[in-house]
């Protein structure tokens, strides 16, 4: 084929619809696509006319990934807790408990995606927690600063959760002085 056949504005239109739609696809998958319409184009090639229409190859934003449930749960808690008076928060604790990866995969993804994009829903790749050796760690806040921390040591169950609420919580309102 000729070069000037990777120019044409339906060969360029066809890349930005594949990627806009599709921002997680790669130039060799963008390659093999084009190949399967009797166009050779280099991967290069591709990344730079992607670049010239605004669309750049970067790291994804990553977010927890919630179920719908846990979605409605959030934005039914902040509507119900919209209007309550600054010293509601200020004597509010969190809490909250996490598994810290020591040995997590450092897979490189990338996304084509323009600028000031980088939040929008395709351009953020979810987390899950999985993978290699890792520590539990409960840990609490409040307004005021930063409370307690326990490690978790084995099984998180009903009975360690307990002897942890036990031993930090109102360890912790003390020391953050809460009412």
């Amino acid at each position: 084929m000729p070069r000037s056949k990777e120019r044409t504005p339906s060969v360029q239109r066809q890349l930005i619809q594949k990627v806009t739609k599709d921002p997680t696809t790669t130039s060799t998958e963008l390659q093999a696509s084009l190949a399967s319409v009797k166009v050779s184009v280099h991967d290069s090639t591709i990344r730079k006319r992607l670049v010239k229409n605004g669309l750049h190859g970067r790291v994804p934003r990553q977010k927890p990934l919630l179920s719908e449930k846990n979605i409605k749960d959030r934005l039914s808690f902040t509507r119900k807790h919209l209007d309550d008076p600054q010293d509601f928060w200020e004597n509010t604790l969190w809490t909250d408990e996490t598994k810290i990866e020591l040995f997590g995969r450092s897979v490189s993804h990338y996304v084509w995606r323009k600028s000031n994009t980088a939040f929008q829903k395709k351009n953020i790749i979810p987390t899950v927690k999985y993978g290699g050796g890792s520590v539990m760690v409960w840990g609490c806040f409040a307004a005021s600063g930063p409370g307690r921390l326990a490690v978790i040591n084995g099984t998180m169950n009903s009975a360690v959760y307990q002897k942890i609420l036990k031993e930090n919580v109102r360890p912790s309102v003390c020391d953050l002085k809460l009412k």
